[in-house]
């Protein structure tokens, strides 16, 4: 039986024991790679998938910033179960801000009365699967790559370009015939995101599945999907870099010795081990900052819904640009910087430290910061909001 969240203070201490298992299994995991099958049931069977769905459709009805408080939580001792759980609850977003009332509230109620975990097709940069009208029918075929927990989903957010190119979005069930879930994401890091590819063999994608009204990022307010999507990934950054120093300050308490020239007694007191802690926990605490602030920008957008202006999702996108950006520095950061506190020893593998910046190094790659600070700059110098696309 599924234990379901009331409120955001009992949601954040379930999460609190589910991320103290992950932790106990997380460097083996992250040595193996695969499918979390066992993390992803007890996410399942812990009632925050439907953390994000509001209580008249059987969810907790929690904030983004109480999602992406567990987003970070999780990601300080699992970044791929950070990441997996974070685009769950973006994908439910997605039907919502895409599709139909009757589409997104019938993805409610099913998500929250059965625990369904989604997972995602929709990558808008590949355009390897099409989209065919075979009379009353739609039948996808190709194959999408970086399909972000889709092995193992319930349901499934799904992307093609029809005969025109133009770019269509559907929902649909995870087992549906035509489906092949490939097990070929081997990169160096986040190895538990199961972020490889799914091929379309004929696949039928009902028009009542399409989420067509009012479409993607035709509203101010359906344009909120990138930037739930962008600091769900700031959040996962930030958590790595925590997760990152939290071992960081065990290890040199621990295991650290004091350099031979230093005049202390232990390496906690060494003056340039204490100074890159100073430098690196600074950075934390303007990356948290500034990740809060976006959190409290886009809860005040959605809150908005359909009433949301230009206006309104642009200084949401532009906050969630800032934390997006700082996220990425810091997560990078402190992921290299922490050897320079815990000393040679640390890079065996068997203290396993390097997995910090693995995560971090993957993760951060999902697309170019650059552009993050380019649209910062054009405001700060043109007063010129982000223009809305699947990435700001």
């Amino acid at each position: 039986m599924s234990m379901k969240p009331v409120d955001a203070q009992s949601a954040l201490a379930t999460a609190a024991r589910l991320c103290a298992r992950f932790e106990e299994t997380a460097v083996e995991r992250d040595r193996a790679g695969g499918t979390a099958k066992a993390e992803r049931d007890a996410l399942r069977e812990s009632g925050l998938l439907a953390l994000s769905i509001p209580a008249e459709f059987g969810g907790a009805g929690a904030t983004f910033s109480e999602v992406f408080a567990i987003v970070r939580l999780f990601a300080r001792a699992d970044p791929s179960l950070a990441h997996l759980f974070g685009f769950h609850h973006l994908l439910l977003a997605t039907v919502r801000l895409f599709g139909r009332p009757a589409q997104w509230q019938q993805a409610y109620r099913e998500a929250a009365a059965q625990q369904l975990f989604w997972g995602n097709a929709l990558n808008p940069l590949d355009t390897g699967t099409r989209l065919f009208e075979e009379g009353d029918k739609l039948r996808l075929r190709g194959k999408k790559s970086f399909c972000s927990g889709a092995l193992d989903s319930d349901r499934l957010i799904v992307s093609a370009h029809d005969a025109n190119g133009k770019l269509l979005i559907g929902a649909i069930d995870s087992a549906r015939p035509g489906l092949v879930f490939n097990a070929d994401w081997d990169n160096i890091g986040q190895r538990q995101t199961d972020s490889g590819s799914v091929e379309f063999d004929d696949v039928v994608l009902l028009p009542s599945e399409l989420l067509i009204e009012p479409g993607p990022l035709s509203s101010p307010f359906a344009a909120l999907r990138p930037c739930i999507a962008q600091l769900s990934l700031a959040n996962v950054y930030l958590g790595i870099a925590e997760g990152a120093l939290g071992a960081a300050r065990e290890y040199t308490q621990t295991q650290r010795r004091p350099w031979l020239t230093s005049g202390v007694a232990s390496a906690s007191e060494d003056p340039y081990v204490l100074h890159h802690y100073g430098r690196m926990w600074l950075e934390l605490q303007a990356a948290r900052l500034l990740a809060d602030d976006a959190g409290q920008g886009l809860d005040a957008a959605w809150q908005q819904a359909e009433k949301l202006d230009d206006a309104g999702r642009g200084d949401a996108a532009l906050r969630v640009a800032a934390a997006k950006a700082q996220a990425t520095q810091v997560s990078l950061d402190v992921s290299v910087r922490i050897f320079d506190v815990m000393g040679a020893r640390s890079t065996t593998r068997r203290a396993a430290m390097d997995r910090f910046f693995r995560n971090a190094r993957t993760h951060t790659l999902h697309d170019p910061v650059d552009y993050k600070l380019k649209e910062l700059g054009d405001w700060a110098l043109n007063r010129k909001l982000p223009k809305p696309t699947f990435y700001s």
